[in-house]
Order: C-alpha cells, then structure tokens, then sequence
C-alpha cells in the first residue's frame, strides 16, 4: 500500500477516535505549555497535539466569520503499525478537492496532501523533518482551503512540543 493509502486509512481511524478524544481529558497523560500527549488502547496509539493560538478565516480577500469543528496538529506513534513521529493536521472541515496545506515552520515550507478533514505530508521522512523543524521552531502556520472556498490560515505554538513529543514517543514508540 502505498503511505497515501495507508494515512488515508488512518485518517478514518484518527477521525473516529483521536479528536473527540483530545477533548475528554479522561485519556490524557501529559501537557506543557501549549501542548498535550493523549493515550488510546486497542490499538495502542500516542499523539502529542496542539489547538491553534489564532485563526484566520478569509474568502475573496475579506476576513469572515465561519464555523469549523476541531482544529489540530499532531504528532502521532502508532507502535503495532511501526508509524512513528507522523504528522497530521485537522482543518474543522472538508479540504478542497485535490488542494494541498502548507506548514511553515521557521522559514522552512512543507506541503500536507488533504483528504477529507485531514493533511499529511507525503512520506516518513517529511514527517522527520517536520518533527525536527517543530522541535527547533517557536510557531507553525497552517495555510488551507476548505470545499467552500474559504482560506484559512491557523497559527499554532510550538512551546512544551518537543516535551510533548518525546513523551508520546516514549509512551508508544516501537
């Protein structure tokens, strides 16, 4: 399979799973700063993750008021799957057909294919990168297009990830 087909796959399973449980603090082991490391069973799954500090929604130039479910970033270890350090990223809503995300992180730029509500980049080793530029940088932004046209750009923390990070590893790493 290739890792489109495969995050695909794991995107309904994050999407079952992950969000709605970042919000219950029942499974959350750990946080700093602006970061958290959550704890799922069956399978044995880690992310570290992150809510934005600011959003901006824009259409035909102008800032607008929409409404948009969870709004994530995570690092996520999947020890049973050998997925270690994946990143992804949820919008709150459906990506524009065949559009593509760009993360900037400290003057570095990665492009996250999107499917559905989720972005990922495209193989393991961006997702290394990322995780090394996240460790390295202060903010990461988001830049999106929703199936409605809207352009969002979500501005995120970097403060307690390489904690948060190293925790879940920990936690879960094979």
């Amino acid at each position: 399979m290739t890792r489109r087909i495969i995050t695909s796959l794991t995107a309904l399973t994050i999407a079952a799973a992950s969000p709605s449980l970042a919000q219950d603090d029942s499974n959350r082991v750990a946080a700093e700063t602006d970061w958290a490391v959550f704890e799922g069973n069956e399978p044995k799954e880690c992310w570290a993750v992150t809510a934005p500090k600011e959003t901006t929604n824009t259409r035909d130039g102008r800032v607008v008021s929409v409404r948009r479910g969870d709004v994530l970033l995570f690092v996520t270890f999947r020890p049973e799957e050998n997925i270690a350090s994946e990143v992804s990223f949820t919008g709150g809503y459906p990506f524009a057909e065949g559009s593509t995300a760009t993360l900037e992180i400290a003057g570095s730029t990665f492009e996250l294919f999107t499917s559905g509500e989720y972005a990922w980049p495209a193989s393991p080793a961006e997702d290394q990168k990322i995780v090394t530029a996240i460790k390295r940088g202060a903010d990461a932004v988001v830049t999106a297009r929703s199936s409605r046209g809207t352009q969002t750009k979500d501005t995120f923390s970097l403060l307690g990830a390489t904690a948060m990070i190293e925790e879940a590893e920990k936690l879960c790493g094979s």
